[in-house]
């Protein structure tokens, strides 16, 4: 076989004998068809005009509608039916689908014309040499099983490996015993069930040592799983299943074991903040059954994912991967071009996210507050103490500053409400100009924000949130206040200064905050005193529950702290370090 590159292109499709088992007036009126070439399938339906199927038209074939005779007249030249209603003509590649009524009779047929096209690998060929298992994704049509038979007998042929084909449908080799001599010296393993397929698969492995398994349409959870234990006994895999790309794999419970399995996975506080993500968050579960996939956008573009775990990973932390993209020019050369990573979204100026993506008890770290008299030219900071400074070194290489969601999430952020004042929710959304929008679809959320006293008796709620993988954000009520600060929880944005909190009045006055006041004096207390002038300092007296939220700070700060006094005047005593 003389090798052709990816512009040099045999075609053989046998169309005569496809015409031959069509009712004479029909056949000989795509004989001389000036689209011959072009066919993709012919439609007949009961009761309509029969149809001819180009890449880029259609057309009727006939005004007279098909009858039960047209259609008996083919079904009698055409092979068995099998269980998937599949037929097709002895040594070719083409296929007959039925479709029958409910009392089993066969009412319309579809048959689709099957070409070998020699020299459509040329864009991948490298990548088939090299023995890893591949993967090919695409629309119905764009060529997946022409490509398949192909890899089949290059691998066989130029390559001299042992290649077994499960062919469920017979559309990889033809209809009939004798395989098509398109698939070459590659041997093919019928199916006698497609529901048993993936045995046939562990069969092959078992009984026949081949080098190269090569399967189409893999499409149910045990298929994905047989699959899996292929890889896994050094068998080199080339497939074909569902969906236009690789995250439609990563959607689909069935499928995603093909590219690792997705889990959700609760992390530990520490790796939350090194990661600045919330503590549940999606990761792949094993490595992938596939090494690399191919995106076959169209016939003569496709994009290609050579490492497929890398470019999962980065799905699920919500960046866009980094694939190349093989095209063909017009003088049959490949043309590569690698994506360029895409930026996420970027906050307004003046809502800028933290350096961490949650509040200060996730992220250990508090900003200082600089005085009007620091902000002159001729101010100088006081030194911070060789202790803070290496502890905030620390923190800084540990967290880097991404402009993502919680989940990594590009933004804007997509937020499903439950409970939530919809109303108020558009307010703060519109007036602080948040880049958020609100969904009706769970479907196309990242977060969902609900009201606390309606999620304790939603076990439904919590359920869709666990298949969604959704992380649940509570408010305690529906006030602005506690709506705003909600959004800048889920966005990462620092909480307003006392300043900049007046702002809220636009829509909705609001009190003070004892948490976040009492937060605020110990962190005032902190930078200006404690640390700068070396000086014990005593809080105002607190409850409990805001007293251990203040140790907590001060932890974080490497310095001491104890409560004296008695309730309700027990307070907090900052001693410098």
């Amino acid at each position: 076989m003389v090798e052709l590159t990816a512009g040099q292109r045999q075609v053989t499709d046998n169309l005569y004998q496809l015409l031959a088992m069509l009712p004479p007036n029909l056949g000989q009126s795509l004989t001389h068809h000036p689209q011959r070439e072009e066919l993709l399938e012919i439609v007949l339906d009961l009761g309509r005009s029969p149809e001819a199927r180009f890449i880029h038209s259609t057309e009727y074939l006939s005004e007279l509608p098909v009858t039960r005779e047209m259609i008996h007249y083919c079904v009698q030249r055409v092979g068995q039916f099998s269980g998937d209603n599949r037929a097709g003509i002895e040594r070719t590649l083409h296929r007959i689908s039925a479709i029958r009524n409910r009392q089993g009779d066969i009412i319309g047929l579809t048959c689709r014309v099957g070409r070998a096209v020699f020299g459509t690998i040329g864009l991948i060929r490298d990548l088939v040499e090299s023995g890893q298992s591949i993967l090919l994704l695409g629309r119905p049509g764009v060529g997946k099983t022409t490509a398949l038979r192909e890899i089949a007998r290059v691998l066989a042929d130029d390559f001299g490996k042992r290649v077994v084909i499960i062919d469920t449908s017979n559309e990889i080799a033809g209809d009939g015993d004798i395989p098509h001599p398109a698939i070459g010296r590659a041997r093919r393993m019928q199916v006698a069930h497609p529901e048993n397929q993936h045995q046939v698969m562990i069969e092959a492995v078992e009984n026949h040592m081949p080098q190269v398994i090569v399967i189409d349409e893999i499409g149910t959870e045990l298929e994905a799983l047989a699959a899996r234990t292929i890889a896994e006994r050094g068998v080199q895999l080339i497939g074909t299943a569902h969906g236009n790309q690789i995250d439609n794999l990563i959607k689909n419970p069935t499928l995603a074991d093909l590219v690792g399995g997705i889990q959700s996975v609760t992390l530990g506080d520490d790796e939350a903040r090194r990661r600045g993500t919330q503590k549940s968050v999606l990761e792949r579960k094993a490595p992938p059954t596939f090494d690399i996939a191919v995106e076959m956008l169209e016939r003569q573009r496709w994009v290609i994912h050579d490492q497929v775990a890398e470019s999962v990973d980065m799905l699920l932390r919500g960046r866009a991967p980094t694939p190349q993209t093989r095209s063909v020019d017009e003088n049959g050369a490949v043309i590569i071009t690698h994506s360029e990573p895409i930026t996420p979204h970027p906050l307004p100026s003046e809502f800028k996210p933290a350096p961490f993506r949650n509040n200060w008890r996730d992220s250990g770290r508090m900003l200082p507050t600089i005085s009007p008299a620091a902000m002159s030219p001729t101010a100088i900071a006081p030194p911070p103490s060789p202790d803070r400074a290496d502890f905030q070194n620390l923190l800084d290489m540990a967290m880097p500053n991404l402009d993502m969601g919680p989940n990594g999430e590009e933004l804007p952020l997509h937020i499903y409400p439950y409970a939530v004042s919809r109303h108020h929710l558009e307010q703060a959304i519109h007036t602080l100009k948040l880049p958020v929008v609100i969904t009706k679809d769970i479907d196309h959320a990242d977060v969902i924000l609900a009201l606390r006293s309606h999620l304790k008796s939603q076990s439904k709620l919590r359920h869709l949130a666990h298949i969604h993988h959704l992380p649940i954000h509570a408010i305690k009520t529906n006030s602005m206040a506690q709506i705003v600060r909600g959004l800048r929880h889920l966005l990462g944005i620092e909480e307003p200064s006392p300043a900049e909190s007046a702002d809220l009045s636009l829509f909705a006055p609001t009190g003070q905050d004892d948490e976040l006041e009492a937060l605020e004096e110990a962190r005032l207390a902190v930078e200006q005193i404690v640390i700068p002038k070396r000086q014990a300092v005593e809080l105002l007296p607190r409850s409990a529950n805001i007293r251990r939220m203040q140790h907590e700070l001060i932890e974080h700060y490497q310095l001491n702290s104890s409560s004296f006094g008695e309730e309700p005047n027990r307070r907090l005593r900052i001693y410098p370090g």
